[in-house]
């Protein structure tokens, strides 16, 4: 019986469920699940994981005692909502899950430090090893520095809002342990500004880039994994297979489980060291003359913080709301 895309897929790469939907995590079995504060958000609202949300708002005000403000309620069930998601969905996978930091602390390391060693010592209590939890941080400058902080204490991490090699490069030489470069984010920057509806899947702008991050770290041997993410149609996901892993929402898993045919591996380390690429070193000042001189990566990183930002304020009036009608 001839195999779908998906179950090719994942041969030569690993699948990861990008959603805070268990249900969805259940029907493909990903290895590994990631989620975000807009993904977090969104499964907090839907019926089916009200438990969730109620046990994590009754567990804060169990923590804080009765004569403790609402407000002070909200805060600590906000700072464990995600990391409940998490250990619901670890039931699940074999592999890991990545938990982000709060976005409004992107460009804060220290801040950056001290959320990831908290959220780790949530898992931690609940019997998880560190192993299988990857932090993840927006790729700033600074949240960079957070992660090398973080990863020499054998807490690993995930660098997201990734959107140009600059960045990409002072991850691997910060020992990062994954990166999440934006695919679909890329190319909508591109549409909007060529004014181009379409681009082929070998020419989309979002594929090249990933493309030119895995040859890079593979050419020059980084231990540093590319995870692909934020897609916007197959063609994206068949052009980067052989990527180390890939995060793909439910509905285009479910598009490549439904779709037969033969998928050509695209992306090889073999290939990657016959490459002819300049080395690169990334200090701050170089990180931010590149940063500068892309401005895909600067909007898109800026607007991306920004999103995630706006999803947490959503969340917290949600649990704010949430905890006055459990509590009258």
């Amino acid at each position: 019986m001839a195999k779908n895309l998906l179950e090719q897929l994942k041969e030569f790469t690993v699948v990861v469920a990008d959603t805070g939907d268990i249900q969805a995590i259940e029907t493909f079995t990903p290895r590994d699940a990631t989620t975000n504060p807009s993904l977090i958000t969104a499964a907090a609202q839907m019926p089916q994981y009200q438990g969730i949300v109620d046990d994590t708002l009754k567990g804060a005000r169990e923590s804080l005692g009765a004569d403790v403000s609402a407000a002070d309620v909200v805060s600590l069930a906000f700072d464990r909502l995600a990391v409940s998601f998490g250990l619901k969905i670890l039931e699940i996978i074999p592999g890991r899950v990545s938990t982000e930091v709060d976005a409004r602390l992107s460009f804060d390391t220290d801040a950056t430090v001290a959320k990831g060693r908290e959220l780790i010592a949530q898992y931690e209590a609940n019997n998880v090893a560190r192993d299988r939890i990857l932090i993840k941080i927006a790729a700033t400058w600074e949240g960079i520095q957070a992660a090398a902080i973080l990863e020499k204490e054998g807490i690993h991490t995930n660098l997201t809002l990734l959107f140009g090699l600059h960045q990409a490069i002072a991850c691997a030489e910060n020992g990062i342990t994954l990166i999440s470069p934006f695919v679909g984010r890329i190319l909508d920057w591109y549409k909007k500004d060529s004014g181009r509806d379409s681009y082929a899947p070998a020419e989309d702008p979002g594929v090249v880039s990933v493309t030119e991050i895995y040859n890079y770290y593979k050419k020059f041997g980084y231990k540093t994994e590319v995870m692909g993410a934020s897609f916007r149609n197959l063609g994206e996901i068949t052009e980067l297979a052989g990527s180390d892993l890939l995060t793909i929402a439910p509905s285009l898993l479910a598009e490549l489980q439904a779709t037969e045919g033969e998928l050509v591996r695209k992306l090889d380390p073999v290939n990657a060291v016959t490459l002819d690429i300049e080395k690169l070193s990334i200090d701050k000042a170089t990180f931010e003359s590149m940063h500068a001189a892309n401005p895909m990566a600067t909007e898109k990183l800026a607007e991306g913080i920004s999103g995630f930002a706006t999803a947490l304020e959503v969340l917290e009036k949600l649990l704010a709301d949430r905890l006055a009608s459990l509590e009258g």
